[in-house]
C-alpha cells in the first residue's frame, strides 16, 4: 500500500523552531518530525512515499532525496496552503488503490497497524485512528460520531458544543473514492478545502469508514512546547526498551496527549 505524506506547512506556531526550515525538519529528538513519520509507514511495508511538499519544498526534497529506507519517494507540490483536502488532492495522479494519509506534523507510538488490517477488510472504504479524550477538552478537536458498529457517521471540526469524544489523530486509510470526494468540496468559512467536509461527503454517499481506537500516544508538533513533550515521551521509551519493558507497557503509562491541531498550519 501507498502512504500520502503532507508535509507542506510552515509551521508558524513553532517559531523560532521554523524561522528557517519548514515544519516538517523541525527535529524531534535526533531527527526531523518527517522522519519519524516515514519510519512508522516503513514499519507498515509502505511500498512508496508521496510526500505533498509546499514551503521551503526544496529542504526537504534535498534531505530525503529519491528514497527513503529503500522506499521511492514521489513528491507533490501543494502551490498554496488551501486546506488538507487541497493538499490530498494533489497527491491523486499518484495514487490508484487503497492508501494509508499520514499528517507529517505527528509522532505516534500507537497500533498504526491496526487501522490497514480494518482498511483490508472488504466492509471498509476508509478506517480512521481516532482517540478518546477527555469531553471538556473534545472542542478542541475534529471528532467522529459514530454507529453501534463502530462505524463514522458523522465528522464535526472543533464542535462548539462536542457531539463526541473521539478524536481523528492524523493517520488514516482511504480508498480512491476520497478524491472525488475532495474535488466536491466548498471553500469552509476561513477560505480553506476541509478534509472533515470531503470526510461527510463521502459518507453521505453510503461510504462505509471504521474506527480504531488508539493504543498509545500520538503529540501533533504544533508548538515549541510540544516538541518538547514529544522528546521527553521517546526518551521514556528508549528508557523502557533498555529496562526490558514491552512497547504496550510503556503506551499504557503515557494516555496523556499534547495535540494542537488535526491540519497544517498557516
Amino acid at each position: 500500500m501507498k502512504a500520502v505524506v503532507l508535509a507542506a506547512g510552515k509551521g508558524t506556531r513553532l517559531r523560532p523552531l521554523t524561522d528557517d526550515k519548514p515544519k516538517a525538519l523541525v527535529e524531534v529528538g535526533d531527527q526531523p518530525i518527517i522522519e519519524h513519520c516515514l519510519d512508522d509507514l516503513v514499519s507498515l511495508d509502505a511500498e512508496e512515499f508521496v510526500v505533498v511538499v509546499g514551503h521551503k519544498k526544496e529542504q526537504i526534497i534535498s534531505r530525503l532525496g529519491d528514497e527513503y529506507r529503500g522506499v521511492p519517494i514521489t513528491y507533490a507540490h501543494q502551490r498554496e496552503p488551501a486546506g488538507l483536502a487541497h493538499a490530498v488532492l494533489t497527491a491523486e495522479q499518484y495514487i490508484d488503490d487503497d492508501f494509508m494519509l499520514m499528517l507529517g506534523d505527528n509522532i505516534f507510538r500507537a497500533n498504526l497497524e491496526d487501522v490497514l488490517a480494518e482498511q483490508r477488510d472488504d466492509s471498509s472504504d476508509a478506517a480512521f485512528l481516532v482517540e478518546e479524550v477527555p469531553w471538556e477538552e473534545a472542542s478542541r478537536f475534529g471528532v467522529c460520531v459514530t454507529n453501534d458498529d463502530g462505524e463514522i457517521v458523522e465528522v464535526v471540526e472543533k464542535p462548539d458544543e462536542p457531539v463526541s469524544n473521539l478524536a481523528m489523530t492524523g493517520f488514516y486509510t482511504f480508498s480512491p473514492a476520497i478524491f472525488d470526494a475532495c474535488h466536491l468540496v466548498q471553500p469552509s468559512d476561513r477560505g480553506e478545502y476541509e478534509l472533515p467536509d470531503a470526510i461527510d461527503l463521502l459518507i453521505r454517499s453510503g461510504r462505509s469508514i471504521s474506527t480504531v481506537t488508539l493504543e498509545g500516544w500520538r503529540i501533533d508538533i504544533g508548538y515549541p512546547e510540544d516538541r518538547d513533550e514529544a522528546e521527553r515521551r521517546l526518551r521514556e521509551v528508549d528508557t523502557d526498551r533498555r529496562v526490558g519493558r514491552s512497547d504496550s507497557a510503556s503506551y499504557s503509562d503515557s494516555k496523556e496527549v499534547s495535540v494542537s491541531g488535526d491540519g497544517e498550519d498557516e
